[in-house]
């Protein structure tokens, strides 16, 4: 378990947060620039001095306030990497990449050299210059060279905040392989909201300095908080659940998620995998009969669980479909002539089309 309590006051602004996330995992620290995440990871890896903190990994603690301990930044076994990837100009990838070997203690390595290599596709660059490499390339340098510190916790502050759309779809594979093959803790610094859905275990909310929510990415994603910050056009439910079929000839994949199951469009989905879904609110359709002659290839039995209203001037219904939930975003003359209310029956029509996947 990741426990952090910090707070602090530098100028203007204070930082005054507190949550637990359980490791290994990915924690991502999410909300709009300026909520004061950067300091949190600052911190976390010992190169800002908080007023008061107490920030246990595991059964280890990094910082004590209380009772005057602080571990040396040097000592904290973390590796971090920056928004810009900080490679030195004089040294190959190779040189890079064997530097960080030079921070690790003495004795066998859980992580080598080669094993980084290959994780990360790095092999093709190992003699090039870091001013010959593109953006992406240069991240996926700076996490190797990070790994291998052998480190303890791993500090991902906006890694893909200075890459374009493209090379960031580059990179987001090399961290989900890095999530799925080696059992390291993380923290990973985002306002991007399609980075924290594809990699996130845990979500911290920030806004101002503080903590405004804390949880399971599915639990997250049903939060009011969150709309504030990924706008009402982006909000919707995360699901996780198992491929049970696949039909790569027609570009479908059946996913099995609670109770209930999915057809969602995937061309390369394999059986006995884990997948996440994003199910946009905006795209969900509400029936209070069976649907029959739809192009829909979702119809879900489920029941309404709550009714509130949305910034986007209609109703978040968010409906039980079997052990997990979903948000449909309705009109109040939808609400009124459907006559929907706590406890109604009703059927989810989600399109498979419209559902954002991604392999886990």
């Amino acid at each position: 378990m990741l426990t952090v309590t910090i707070a602090t006051r530098r100028g203007a602004f204070a930082l005054d947060v507190a949550f637990q996330a359980p490791t290994p995992g990915i924690v991502a620290l999410f909300g709009r620039s300026g909520a004061g995440k950067t300091s949190v990871v600052e911190i976390l890896a010992g190169l800002l001095e908080p007023d008061s903190a107490e920030v246990r990994l595991d059964e280890r603690v990094l910082i004590d306030t209380r009772s005057g301990y602080a571990l040396p930044a040097e000592r904290r076994r973390i590796g971090y990497v920056f928004q810009d990837a900080r490679l030195f100009p004089h040294m190959n990838v190779r040189g890079n990449l064997r530097y960080g070997l030079k921070r690790t203690p003495a004795g066998p390595h859980a992580i080598s050299f080669d094993a980084v290599t290959e994780l990360l596709g790095l092999a093709p660059l190992l003699a090039r210059r870091p001013y010959t490499l593109s953006g992406g390339e240069r991240q996926r340098v700076a996490l190797g060279r990070a790994l291998l510190s052998q480190p303890e916790l791993l500090l991902l502050d906006e890694p893909l905040a200075s890459l374009d759309a493209s090379r960031r779809a580059e990179v987001l594979p090399y961290f989900e392989a890095l999530r799925d093959r080696l059992s390291i803790p993380m923290v990973y610094v985002s306002h991007q909201f399609e980075e924290v859905l594809r990699l996130a275990d845990h979500v911290v909310l920030m806004e101002a300095g503080r903590v405004v929510a804390a949880g399971g990415i599915h639990e997250m994603s049903l939060r009011p908080e969150l709309a504030a910050v990924v706008g009402s056009d982006s909000v919707g439910a995360v699901l996780e659940g198992v491929i049970c079929e696949a039909d790569a000839a027609r570009g479908l994949a059946r996913l099995n998620f609670g109770s209930g199951t999915l057809l969602v469009a995937s061309a390369d989905a394999r059986v006995g995998a884990r997948a996440r879904v994003q199910l946009f609110a905006s795209d969900l359709i509400l029936a209070t009969h069976p649907a029959q002659g739809l192009s829909v290839r979702n119809s879900i039995a489920g029941v309404v669980q709550d009714i509130r209203e949305d910034d986007n001037e209609g109703q978040l219904v968010r409906v039980d479909i079997g052990g997990a939930s979903v948000l449909a975003r309705v009109t109040r003359d939808a609400l009124e002539s459907l006559a929907l209310q706590v406890g109604s029956p009703v059927w989810v029509l989600v399109k498979a089309v419209s559902m954002r996947s991604h392999a886990l």
